[in-house]
């Protein structure tokens, strides 16, 4: 009897461990983060990607306006570091939901973005004061995409 539960408490193990590494993705979302060579929450940012299971690249860089422009960031929407990722623009500190959101749902829009720099946002110091307003960007005006 010790025997066939031994069996079967291995057999459990073993289907347990199967179902863990097959629910894991085979591979990391790649965003690329362009930021202004001497900004530390947008490291901030990228390291919170990094927690949520991305595989990020930072580029520093001195013309994030006219790259944040060249994706259809208007400028008084702009964040204070621009990513890409899986084909879309994600501009600022966007809340990992709302890119969840975003890569699952597949909108055609170029992006989302999350101007300035909001207290208490992903990798943002300081506690949250106010909903932050998420919009999609494209070719027409940007429209509400969510708030956080």
């Amino acid at each position: 009897m010790k025997t066939l539960l031994g069996i079967l408490t291995a057999i459990g193990f073993a289907v347990g461990a199967f179902l863990t590494f097959a629910a894991q993705p085979s591979h990391a979302t790649e965003a690329v983060i362009y930021k202004n060579p001497d900004c530390g929450c947008c490291e901030n940012y990228a390291d919170y990607l990094r927690d949520n299971g991305f595989k990020v690249t930072v580029k520093p860089t001195h013309e994030l306006s006219a790259m944040s422009r060249d994706h259809g960031i208007p400028d008084d929407l702009q964040g204070c570091h621009l990513g890409l990722i899986d084909g879309y623009v994600v501009s600022g500190h966007v809340p990992i939901s709302v890119v969840t959101k975003l890569l699952q749902e597949r909108p055609a829009i170029k992006g989302v973005t999350l101007a300035g720099m909001p207290l208490g946002s992903p990798g943002m110091g300081g506690k949250k004061n106010e909903p932050w307003k998420i919009y999609a960007v494209g070719d027409g005006d940007p429209k509400l995409y969510a708030t956080e």
